[in-house]
C-alpha cells in the first residue's frame, strides 16, 4: 500500500489524481484543468514525458480518443512501478506507438529487464522496437505440430446432395 505525505497547512487539501481516474475516463474533457492533475506534476508523479507522450496522442487521435488513452496509460500506474511505466512511455513515444496497449507492453519490458529476464528475440517491425503482443505471446508456445485442417471429408456431403426439383 502507498504512504501519503502528511499534510503541513491547516486546512490544505491533497487530490490524488488516481483517485479520479474512473470519472475521468467518462469525461476525459476534465483531465486537463483538474486541480489532481496540477499536483501530480508538481509532486513529479505526472512527469514531461507524460505530457509528451499525451500531446503526441491527442494530435494523433484527437482530444478525447488522446486524453482517454493517457487515462488508461495512468489506470496502468495502478499494477506497475511508476518508473517502468515512464520508461514504457517514452518508448512507445519514440516509436509512435500511442496507444495504452503498447505502453504497457513497453512498461512491462522495461520491468522484466529491471529483473534480469532474458530478453526474447522477437522479429520486430523495421527498426522499431515495440514488439507485437501476439508474436511475444506465440513465441512461449511450443511449435505446433498437428496437421493442417481440412475440409476434404465434407465433400462426400456434396454428393448425397438432392437434385433441386423446380417446377415449370
Amino acid at each position: 500500500m502507498r504512504g501519503y505525505e502528511r499534510l503541513i497547512a491547516k486546512g490544505g487539501t491533497r487530490l490524488e489524481l488516481d483517485h479520479y481516474l474512473e470519472a475521468l475516463v467518462r469525461k476525459p474533457g476534465a483531465l486537463p484543468g483538474a486541480t489532481a492533475l496540477d499536483q501530480a506534476r508538481s509532486a513529479g508523479r505526472f512527469t514531461p514525458v507524460h505530457d509528451a507522450w499525451w500531446a503526441a496522442a491527442v494530435k494523433a487521435h484527437g482530444e478525447r480518443d488522446g486524453t482517454r488513452a493517457l487515462i488508461e496509460v495512468l489506470l496502468l500506474g495502478r499494477h506497475l512501478p511508476q518508473e517502468h511505466l515512464v520508461t514504457g512511455l517514452a518508448a512507445a513515444l519514440k516509436t509512435g506507438a500511442l496507444t495504452a496497449d503498447a505502453v504497457a507492453l513497453e512498461a512491462r519490458k522495461a520491468a522484466e529487464d529491471d529483473n534480469g529476464d532474458v530478453e526474447l528475440s522477437l522479429p520486430t517491425v523495421g527498426r522499431s522496437k515495440v514488439t507485437s503482443l501476439t508474436s511475444r505471446r506465440l513465441a512461449h508456445l511450443p511449435p505446433d505440430k498437428r496437421p493442417l485442417p481440412s475440409v476434404a471429408h465434407y465433400d462426400q456431403l456434396l454428393r448425397l446432395r438432392r437434385p433441386d426439383r423446380t417446377t415449370s
